[in-house]
């Protein structure tokens, strides 16, 4: 009965112990705030972006309207290639048959004529007369003839020349040797173009060789020698002239 009492009485403290609010576990141990002070973090400061300066939009401007320029059909030009020339012939005879008083050189002056077509720069053919009226102790001379007439330009306005065909000549004097034979008969000389032809600007040449050396229409100068006639048997005749030519 005493050990009933006992439990019952252990109930009873157990349970004041629970309705009136005490802990049974033991108490938590407070734990102490440690305070870490914050440092302030540094002050970010944005960088200074330049704004970029405005491009300057330039102005359009109209494209200039072309000028109308008048046309002008191209002309073909064709210029002759003939031409004609005058001048001044000195001729000289000398005598060559060893007879006695008849060995003195004569010398006499007149007009030397030519007439002439070039083919091209190279090629041309040419007929020429001389006839000599200012006599020198009493002769006189008449000398025609037909060449082939080789030429080289060797510049825009001067071309050399060449003769080579027959040709005819015939002496007149008192008390000297007289001829009257034909023959080979050569010679050489140039000629200096003196005019530029304007017609090319208004076309073009149908012939690749006007306009250089003495090919444009115009006038021109000229100087040759030629050997009247070239016989062993026959006297030395020789001519030299000067004078005008003309192309047309």
């Amino acid at each position: 009965m005493q050990k009933l009492n006992i439990v019952l009485a252990t109930t009873l403290v157990v349970s004041s112990f629970v309705y009136g609010g005490g802990d049974i576990l033991p108490a938590s141990i407070e734990h102490e705030e440690v305070y870490v002070p914050i440092e302030p973090a540094e002050e970010v400061v944005a960088p200074i972006v330049a704004e970029p300066e405005p491009v300057p939009i330039p102005q359009s401007t109209p494209a200039p309207q072309p000028i109308p320029v008048a046309v002008i059909p191209t002309v073909n030009i064709s210029p002759s290639g003939f031409y004609v020339a005058l001048g001044l012939s000195d001729a000289r005879y000398e005598p060559n048959c060893g007879c006695r008083g008849t060995g003195d050189v004569d010398k006499t002056a007149g007009i030397a004529g030519r007439v002439g077509y070039d083919f091209n720069q190279f090629v041309g053919v040419e007929a020429r007369a001389i006839r000599t009226n200012w006599k020198s102790e009493g002769g006189k001379l008449k000398h025609y003839g037909a060449f082939l007439k080789p030429m080289y330009p060797v510049s825009s306005a001067i071309t050399l020349y060449g003769l080579a065909g027959l040709a005819a000549t015939k002496t007149d004097g008192t008390g000297r040797q007289l001829t009257d034979s034909n023959g080979f008969a050569w010679g050489t000389g140039l000629e200096y173009d003196l005019g530029r032809d304007d017609r090319v600007k208004e076309g073009r040449y149908s012939r690749a060789f006007d306009g250089y050396g003495d090919q444009e229409s115009g006038w021109g100068l000229f100087a040759d020698y030629e050997r009247l006639l070239q016989k062993s048997d026959a006297p030395d005749l020789d001519a030299i002239s000067v004078g005008i030519t003309y192309d047309f």
